[in-house]
């Protein structure tokens, strides 16, 4: 169950980056991450950080609620 959440929230990321024409780097630059931190999210290979997850609902302008709702 541990890597399913992980699968799904990489998803989660993916279809909101998409959805706004991102590429992995474009995301990567506005949340100040480096641009294969959102590869490895996106393949579930990497545990995210609270912190981080907050990075990434700023960059896609969208709540952590949202971001979380898998």
């Amino acid at each position: 169950m541990g890597k399913g959440i992980n699968i799904r929230f990489g998803k989660k990321v993916r279809e909101e980056r998409l959805k706004r024409n991102l590429s992995q780097e474009g995301l990567a630059a506005r949340a100040g991450v480096h641009r294969t931190y959102i590869g490895m999210i996106e393949r579930a290979e990497k545990n995210i950080t609270l912190e981080n997850i907050e990075k990434l609902a700023k960059a896609l302008e969208i709540s952590m609620r949202d971001l979380l709702t898998l």
